[in-house]
């Protein structure tokens, strides 16, 4: 089995290298009948070749991991920055790619001047009037989906996550945000995204209820964002259970942000729980099957019209956002640091060939 991963490791980067836009060479893309995404960031679209290539081999979906996010497209007050997002805008036109926005309101991404500003409510609810009008209006028809708001509920408890967005409004603000990013832009597919919520059952039977409430007031809510940042000793049963819940809302279900770790963390940055200091050939052949499972996981629970697509949050282990944010050495994407396909890249391919039988 080990002989045989670097064979095919071999031909596939020696594809990759030699591959011109009219390559008839299969990637990721080439197996599935939906969209397959990455995360990526200007810098490595446009800075760096090799990795580009690979985008354009096995990917044909696009979320910027932090460029579209509120503290970059506005890092001051009256002030967007909209240069980065137009050359990627350009670049998936160009290369037939879908761009998903990522994302509108984030309590996390809320710039410091406008915390430091401690607007009271009658001025932020005009300026997310303003910001989601003018940003969404101005990709209108370029960007397929938007994560209109991200993780506003806390983990276990299932409560709303305190945030300069919900002390002002309350849960009010997720709707208000839904109905601006509507008014923007009718025909974007609008998804609430989440982290967790395929395993912590609490958390996603209250993203659910939160859904209902959303649907039963005619808010124009599309998606279940399941974020899918997994351990691999995290249930499948679970997941399956969650993924089966969610599609019965005939809403859009997209896997977001995916990527399979071997190690552990609490959440928070810095937070890594270190308990495998090296991978063995062993753990990552498992790691395949894993990637296997929850691609057909997804294709089982998931009815084929409600099939948004599914994104990985990065594809080469050196670049992936696990090591620097949890201070974690882990092995969680399909590529290792030297841009080698891994048993999950193999993994996957099996997983996503169901969705064509």
């Amino acid at each position: 089995m080990k002989l045989l991963t670097v064979i095919l490791a071999s031909i596939l980067m020696l594809s990759c290298s030699n591959q011109t836009e009219n390559s008839s060479e299969k990637g990721l893309k080439d197996y599935a009948d939906f969209p397959i995404g990455t995360a990526t960031s200007p810098r490595q679209l446009f800075n760096n070749e090799q990795l580009r290539g690979m985008i354009k081999a096995d990917f044909n979906s696009i979320t910027l991991d932090n460029d579209m996010k509120m503290h970059r497209i506005m890092p001051a007050e009256n002030e967007f920055n909209w240069e980065e997002v137009d050359r990627v805008v350009e670049f998936c036109q160009e290369n037939n790619f879908r761009l998903h926005g990522h994302a509108f309101i984030w309590h996390s991404s809320t710039p410091r001047w406008l915390q430091e500003k401690n607007p009271d409510s009658t001025w932020l609810a005009q300026f997310m009037e303003d910001y989601i009008l003018t940003y969404g209006s101005r990709y209108r028809g370029k960007v397929a989906g938007w994560d209109v708001v991200n993780e506003a509920i806390m983990d276990h408890t299932g409560e709303f996550r305190s945030s300069i967005w919900y002390d002002a409004f309350g849960e009010e603000f997720i709707a208000r945000a839904f109905r601006l990013a509507h008014k923007a832009d009718p025909d974007a597919i609008l998804f609430y995204n989440d982290y967790n919520i395929e395993r912590d059952t609490v958390k996603f039977n209250a993203t659910l209820r939160l859904v209902e409430r959303l649907l039963e007031q005619g808010v124009p809510i599309s998606g279940i964002g399941f974020q899918m940042h997994i351990r691999m000793d995290i249930d499948e049963e679970t997941i399956e259970y969650t993924l089966r819940r969610a599609a019965e809302t005939g809403l859009q279900i997209h896997l977001s942000e995916i990527d399979v770790i071997f190690n552990k963390h609490d959440d928070n940055p810095g937070g890594g729980i270190q308990i495998y200091d090296e991978v063995t050939e062993e753990m990552l052949e498992a790691q395949g099957k894993k990637h296997q499972w929850f691609a057909e996981a997804y294709i089982r629970n998931v009815p084929a019209e409600q099939r948004y697509g599914m994104t990985f949050w990065g594809f080469v282990d050196s670049h992936s956002w696990i090591r620097p944010f949890f201070r974690l050495n882990d092995w969680p994407c399909l590529y290792d640091a030297d841009y080698n396909p891994k048993p999950a890249y193999f993994g996957f391919i099996e997983g996503l060939k169901s969705s064509q039988n």
